[in-house]
């Protein structure tokens, strides 16, 4: 096909009902690169030779050495079909699991999507992810069911069996979507129920809406894949051939007389032929008879595969001839079976005519986009549409029309960031010489080759006499005038070459991004919407009429930029565009300084950001980078920003320690990172640490039996030889532990006395709330706008249903005797104020409540209330690391059952001061009057504690006239307040048993049986769990899934693949935490034990392993013997 020209796709890009915006979603290795080379192919970018063999959309090197795709990348396609022209964005994205990030960036821009499934593997997890996402994202699937060769010739399948095979592999992807919808429906009758309770309250019975029969009466026959709706493709790329069964139903309605419509809805399904009566008839299993789609379509195929494998000349000749196809003598008398078949298959069935004009049939136009997915892009968070100020509810009728007028406001979503060499612009592009210009070079070689000859013969002739050569050498010195200015002129380009270069080693970012409504323009100015931008807040302060270009107050979240160049994105080219209308995917030069990685761009200050991308794989893998010369250390940080930019999943920290460390998503993600950071944004070398594996802390209730399964208590203890334990737990002077766990500790001061319990939550409610942090963080916001007297924007009432289920759940999972009145109690969540751990308040003449948003707000002054932010700060700092290994803690519920502030404390919380100097010099004589005896105690304790608070300097500073402060010397009371609350949650946790969390993978593993065997002893040696195991229906492939801890993950994809010659590969996707049963103290205390274990215990601990392995890390004290055997030297080699 001819190469399309830019001004035709530009004059494409105007008719909105004729552009489709798609993206290729699939499981790693199903072939969705392989698939848009096919499509490409069709419009003469590259041959339909090399389609498969160039992955032209895999343009970095690593992706082309690895095999996979690791970006998604556009093209934009040119389509006819009948007398419409379509336009079609084609976006290709990455299938590795580590890269699924890059699919939502995808996803995000698109209005619908071609999921491609390999015939033989089924719907794997990936698959799974992928439909999830497009549904979550609210677009169209359609379905291309690839690789049918490989059931002709590597499964050799009959037509049959791969007709019941292809069935099975429908039935599970309608499965998954089925789940889906259902979840959908289920959720919405659920919100109807309860507003239709809220309605009932209020009025009269007929405005019920009844929603109890909500999946049977909702229509989900449009969602399902099924060949006769014309959304089912079956392919081959590699192959080059794939049909939808309307062209075979078009084709056979002529041969046999059958209507086209009747053919439509029988090819696929129970149907038979009755060849005699010429009818179709249902039913074909039960009478033994083929079913049409194996007569009619497979068995055609099979017995064209069949001759070519075989070489069976006179038959391919017959089946070329009767479907009227011209076939080179090149493919003819090739060698590879495979050369003839694709010429075959691409002429009879071409695969990008199936494709595309399903495409162009299923996937709506950007006009047709629905009313419920621009409300959920266009609400961000727990806000519903209906609270969005008017204004900005107007919008909504600009996204449905998608107009591309001069009126409609320009709404662009930027979904990622990617970097573009500055070479590889069209700007700097270089441009095709003239004529005259290439006559000129072709003189100025010819002179210098001729010069060079003429030198290289004076050599060789040095003997013949001067006088002949004396008038060349005077006609060449001229020339060589010539040549020296031409040299000068050239060391001026050189120069000026430099500089250029500099510029162009620089890393331009492009924007991917999508027209959503009105039309972009070069050079035009724009809003930039960060994701917390309100425009409910900026609208006070903006009139919704004011645009870009007039000067503007200072709005948070909001600048101002220019589009400064449009691109029409081709793979791995870039054209330039004037302007691009709405419904087009395209680049956007200049935003580098004005988005991270996505943003909402708008001319009107009304248009809210788009809620934030759903990203399905959660980063965890951490590592620290440094450079190999510490002199080189900014061209890192610029280096690590710019990858920040370019990686939607990445995340750039610099620890508390200083650390540069680098957050992603899995090995091969972090592979990339790193090599993109040595070759294209740093340049520098790099040194890079272990990585740093994630963990937490925690309790649990103490164990019934010891490590030898004997009951704990009935058999005699024997005198313990070494007491690490003990040691571990030392408790200082000054706290009080009890024989349950209360620990009580007094500040410094003396002035306040705490008694703090630790408790473990049950699973349940740790997951709960995990689950709903976001909703905690809200909580915290509504809070604090309550607590300051803010006129809040209104609650909406989803989430306070959502606030009020959340707590109803916890109140489910939290009962018992010892849980009672917990949920009202609840004080705080830590760390961070929306973590994993509670903290309680159980102490008379206190009342505060999280859930102050739900109205049960309790106004009251107490003595507590001015340092309760005290005790809370120090919950949070106590939770953020625990006393293990400094990480956070998780699922530990804190209790305060016992808080007294003496009488001074009194004194300080009237003042409503925490700074001690101030403190002192107001309240001189009320101290004065009331401490009296108290004085001297003071002092003394003081020195007591001398050891718990440091050096009594700076009391004497602080002192201005002799007199005592209360604060001074042990800093302002609420500090330590956080101190000893910190300190007292320590303490309490560490009297109770003690274990590590380890985060968990869930590992999908694919193998054939002769390597099941090496998979599991893999596994077992990285303390991986194998939950369960099956066989694929068809195949003699296994699908084993299993829990494998993050920290043995490294290496395990290559190792897995070494030992099984790469017959099988896992899919890595972060699952959960996971308590690590063994005590990290634990020795030896029992008969028994020193039986089982020997005195020194030193079978392996993973616990203890990981613990130490972190405390080293983080520079903390590591109890190790580091000479193990002193008396004896021992050598590995003997001395000779």
């Amino acid at each position: 096909m001819v190469l399309t020209s830019v001004e035709k796709m530009v004059g494409l890009q105007k008719k909105t009902s004729g552009i489709r915006n798609i993206c290729i979603l699939a499981h790693v290795d199903h072939g969705k690169t392989t698939l848009a080379d096919c499509l490409i192919s069709s419009n003469g970018i590259i041959s339909s030779r090399l389609a498969g063999k160039l992955r032209y959309l895999d343009s970095r090197e690593d992706e082309q050495i690895r095999g996979i795709t690791m970006k998604s990348s556009a093209i934009s396609l040119h389509f006819v079909k009948g007398d419409q022209e379509y336009l079609i964005n084609l976006i290709d994205s990455p299938g590795h699991v580590d890269f699924s990030s890059e699919v939502s960036t995808a996803v995000r821009l698109c209005d619908g999507c071609i999921i491609v499934v390999d015939a033989v593997e089924g719907v794997c997890p990936q698959t799974q992810a992928v439909l999830r996402q497009a549904w979550l994202e609210n677009i169209r699937p359609v379905l291309v069911i690839n690789k049918i060769d490989r059931l002709i010739v590597e499964l050799k399948l009959t037509p049959q069996e791969a007709y019941l095979h292809l069935k099975n592999i429908l039935e599970q992807i309608n499965a998954v979507t089925g789940a889906l919808f259902t979840s959908k429906v289920l959720e919405e009758r659920a919100e109807k129920e309860t507003e239709s309770e809220n309605v009932s309250d209020t009025a009269p019975g007929d405005q019920i809406y009844d929603w109890s029969t909500g999946l049977e009466d909702t229509d989900d026959s449009h969602l399902y894949f099924s060949p006769e709706h014309g959304n089912v493709v079956f392919a081959s790329a590699i192959d080059g051939w794939g049909f939808g069964i309307e062209h075979f139903a078009k084709l056979y309605s002529q041969k046999i007389g059958i209507k086209p419509t009747v053919l439509l809805k029988t090819l696929w399904g129970d149907y038979y032929l009755n060849t005699k009566a010429k009818k179709i008839m249902k039913g074909d299993q039960s009478k033994g008879k083929k079913p049409l789609f194996v007569q009619l379509v497979l068995d055609n195929i099979w017995s064209l595969y069949e001759a070519v494998m075989k070489r069976d000349k006179e038959k391919i000749e017959k089946i070329v001839t009767s479907l009227g196809l011209k076939i080179g003598p090149r493919e003819s008398r090739h060698a590879d079976p495979k050369v003839q078949l694709n010429a075959i298959c691409s002429q009879w069935l071409p695969i990008s005519d199936a494709v595309l004009s399903m495409v162009c049939n299923k996937v709506p136009s950007p006009l047709d986009i629905t009313a419920e997915r621009v409300e959920k892009l266009m609400c961000v968070g727990a806000r519903t549409f209906d609270s969005l100020p008017p204004e900005t509810q107007e919008l909504k009728s600009a996204f449905m029309k998608c107009s591309s007028e001069g009126t409609a406001p320009v709404i662009v979503f930027v979904s990622k960031m990617f970097p573009v060499d500055s070479k590889a612009l069209p700007q700097n592009k270089p441009r095709p010489l003239t004529q005259e210009e290439i006559a000129h070079r072709r003189e100025l070689a010819k002179r210098r080759h001729a010069e060079k000859l003429a030198a290289s013969q004076g050599k060789e002739l040095p003997e013949e006499p001067p006088s002949e050569n004396s008038s060349e050498v005077a006609g060449n010195t001229g020339d060589r005038k010539g040549e020296e200015q031409q040299l000068t002129g050239q060391g001026d380009s050189m120069t000026s070459k430099a500089v250029k270069e500099e510029t162009e080693n620089k890393e331009s970012f492009i924007a991917f991004a999508r027209v959503f409504s009105g039309v972009a323009k070069r050079g035009q100015k724009i809003f930039v919407l960060g994701p917390k931008y309100d425009p409910a807040e900026s609208l006070h302060k903006l009139s919704a009429q004011c645009s870009p270009t007039s000067d503007l107050p200072v709005v948070p979240h909001m600048t101002c930029c220019t589009l400064e160049n449009l691109y029409l994105l081709m793979g791995r080219e870039l054209e330039d565009l004037e302007e691009v209308p709405a419904g087009n995917v395209l680049g956007i030069g200049g935003l580098q300084d004005f988005v991270l990685k996505s943003a909402t761009l708008s001319t009107s200050p009304a248009c809210p950001p788009f809620t934030p991308l759903n990203f399905e794989a959660t980063p965890i893998v951490r590592v620290a980078v440094e450079p190999k010369h510490p002199s080189e250390m900014p061209q890192l940080v610029r280096g690590m920003k710019l990858l920040n930019q370019a990686d939607p999943c990445v995340q750039v920290l610099i620890q508390e320690t200083g650390e540069h460390v680098l957050v992603t998503a899995g090995e091969v993600h972090l592979q990339r990172c790193l090599d993109d950071l040595r070759e294209r944004f740093a340049k520098v070398q790099i040194s890079v640490s272990a990585p740093i594996i994630p963990f937490r802390e925690t309790i649990t209730r103490p164990p019934k039996v010891d490590m030898v399964n004997e009951e704990i208590g009935k058999q005699q203890k024997v005198a313990v030889i070494h007491q690490t334990k003990e040691d571990q737990n030392k408790i200082p002077e000054g706290v009080q532990v009890d024989s349950d766990g209360l620990v009580t500790i007094s500040t410094p001061n003396k002035q306040a006395t705490l008694s703090v319990r630790a408790m473990p939550l049950p699973e349940e409610v740790t997951r709960l709330l995990e689950e709903n942090s976001d909703l905690i963080r809200t909580m915290e916001q509504l809070s604090t706008s309550l607590n300051e007297d803010k006129k809040t924007h209104e609650i909406n009432q989803k989430t306070l249903d959502r606030i009020k289920e959340f707590k109803q759940k916890l109140e489910k999972n939290l009962q018992g005797r010892k849980w009672r009145n917990a949920v009202d109690q609840i004080w705080s969540f830590g760390p961070r104020k929306c973590g994993p751990n509670i903290l309680l308040y159980n102490f008379e003449g206190y009342k505060r409540s999280v859930w102050q948003c739900l109205g049960t707000t309790v106004k009251e002054v107490s003595k507590y209330r001015d340092f309760d932010n005290s005790i809370v700060s120090g919950f949070q700092l106590a939770t953020l690391s625990g006393p293990m290994c400094e990480e956070p803690l998780m699922g530990v519920c804190f209790i305060v059952e016992k808080w007294e502030i003496n009488k001074v404390g009194d004194i300080l919380s009237t003042s409503r001061q925490d700074s001690g100097e101030n403190d002192a010099t107001e309240h001189q004589q009320n101290e004065d009057n009331t401490l009296g005896s108290t004085d001297e105690g003071h002092s003394a304790n003081e020195h007591q504690d001398g050891n718990q608070s440091g050096t009594e300097s700076p009391e004497k500073i602080s002192k201005p006239k002799g007199e005592l402060s209360l604060a001074d010397c042990y800093g302002p009371f609420s500090g330590q307040l956080i101190a000893t609350m910190k300190e007292a949650c320590r303490y309490a946790l560490q009297a109770k048993p003690q274990r590590l969390m380890a985060a968990m993978y869930t590992c999908e593993i694919m193998a054939t049986a002769e390597v099941l065997g090496r998979v599991y002893a893999v596994l077992s040696k990285r303390e991986g769990r194998v939950l369960q195991e099956e066989m694929k229906e068809g195949t003699d492939v296994f699908i084993i899934k299993a829990v494998l801890p993050v920290a043995e993950s490294f290496g395990f994809a290559d190792e897995i693949r070494k030992r099984t010659s790469g017959l099988a590969s896992p899919q890595l996707v972060f699952s959960h935490w996971e308590i690590i049963s063994s005590d990290p103290f634990w020795v030896p205390t029992t008969e028994e034990e020193y039986l089982h274990f020997g005195e020194k215990a030193d079978s392996e601990n993973q616990a203890r392993k990981y613990m130490n392995a972190v405390r080293k890390r983080k520079g903390l004290y590591v109890e190790e013997k580091i000479v193990e055997h002193a008396e004896k030297q021992r050598t590995l080699s003997r001395n000779k």
